[in-house]
């Protein structure tokens, strides 16, 4: 067969149109795919896309191995294909990867809401329920309510029943000491709200909340992007200098996964890649880290695969430049900051460090991310003003409840 272009096999449709019995319906070939249409498809399967920061991207070939680099200027995108090179046409990579923004603008979101209704009874579950007078505390006011099936009196303080103040002065504790307030510091500013509690009390309050959302919260898969970070800082634990390894979504800045280590050499960082993928459901398209051996021992066990498409492995970082770490740098000035008015850390298992971890991912705006939290651009949101107290209650209804107080 002759070959057509693309103006030719027009001309022959227009004029089967009027005239069918011309030439025969045979002889017509379908018009191929347009680069968009062919863009969507790669960015529609995993691994196509590979994001190193926010304005450089590697988009699988696909019509041999190896990838192509796609990169924003000032003059707009530009890829090393030999299509867009030599046409200088917004080719199919530069689809998918505009494709790609829009797929991470319909993630499905989770709505986390506060639970403030009060349906049935704590004994026996009943519904047949009414309320019954107020119950004074010298931390506020409390409703109580009464059952007409077993006669019993209950009051309702989702996730805080049993606790002696209120659930607005616990969160307003944990908020002002993840923020940066010593223990110390937060039980003063509390007795100038007129509470009197111990700066041991508050600890206490932390280490309960802490586990209990960690449970709660884990259990939740947040939408990370395909690009993660993974860095290294020291900390002093019970007086000798130990290693916190983390790591962390490099477009939400999602903190995924972190762990304690005795030293930074020889250190086997498969348990930290592993439970990232556990908690992500999944393995990263790339994986920015420092040479430190332990990730390239760790990247092999946990990461490499023999089937394409391969996570890759980007290890040649600087402290300058377009390939830097600059993002974790930043979590790791974080964590500085709070060990610093910690004056070093007690244990290794400590829940300061889970707690600044959902502090980080879930209460704390990020002014890179235009004032969302990592959880809110993971797809995770958390309504009411009390982010604290609504993460609690949801908590303490999903798992078994939590001695100590």
């Amino acid at each position: 067969m002759i070959n057509m272009t693309d103006n030719d096999i027009y001309g022959q449709q227009k004029l089967t149109s009027f005239f069918p019995e011309i030439v025969p319906q045979k002889t017509i070939e379908p018009l191929k795919t347009t680069r968009e249409e062919r863009g969507k498809q790669i960015a529609e399967s995993f691994g196509n896309i590979r994001r190193i920061d926010d304005k450089h991207y590697e988009v699988k070939s696909q019509s041999k191995d190896g990838f192509y680099s796609v990169g924003l200027t000032e003059i707009g995108w530009i890829c090393s294909c030999p299509d867009h090179q030599t046409r200088r046409v917004k080719c199919k990579h530069i689809h998918a990867v505009e494709f790609s923004f829009n797929l991470r603008e319909q993630i499905k979101k989770v709505r986390i809401e506060p639970i403030v209704s009060v349906s049935s009874c704590t004994y026996c579950h009943s519904t047949n329920i009414i309320k019954k007078g107020i119950r004074h505390n010298k931390c506020g006011d409390i409703q109580r309510f009464y059952c007409n099936d077993c006669h019993t009196r209950f009051t309702v303080n989702v996730g805080f029943e049993g606790m002696k103040s209120s659930p607005q002065i616990i969160t307003s504790a944990m908020q002002l000491y993840f923020s940066g307030e010593s223990l110390r510091n937060v039980a003063k500013s509390l007795k100038v709200m007129g509470v009197k509690v111990s700066h041991v009390a508050v600890y206490k309050w932390i280490e309960k909340y802490t586990l209990l959302m960690k449970q709660y919260l884990e259990a939740i898969k947040p939408n990370v992007s395909d690009t993660w970070r993974a860095d290294e800082v020291w900390i002093k634990v019970s007086g000798d200098m130990k290693y916190l390894f983390a790591l962390m979504d490099d477009e939400t800045r999602f903190w995924i996964a972190q762990e304690v280590a005795a030293t930074k050499e020889g250190h086997d960082a498969r348990g930290l890649f592993h439970e990232a993928k556990v908690l992500a459901g999944k393995r990263p398209g790339a994986i920015i880290t420092d040479g430190l051996g332990s990730y390239k021992e760790a990247y092999s066990n946990e990461f490499y695969t023999v089937k394409m498409p391969r996570t890759k492995h980007i290890h040649t970082i600087k402290l300058s430049g377009d390939m830097n770490n600059n993002k974790m740098e930043r979590i790791n000035g974080e964590i500085r900051d709070r060990e610093k008015v910690m004056r070093g850390l007690k244990k290794d298992d400590t829940p300061i460090l889970s707690g600044y971890q959902i502090f980080h991912n879930y209460m704390r705006p990020h002014e890179a991310l235009n004032g969302k939290t990592p959880a809110d651009a993971c797809g995770i949101e958390i309504i009411g003003d009390n982010k604290w107290l609504t993460v609690i209650q949801n908590a303490s209804q999903k798992v078994p409840t939590v001695n100590g107080g």
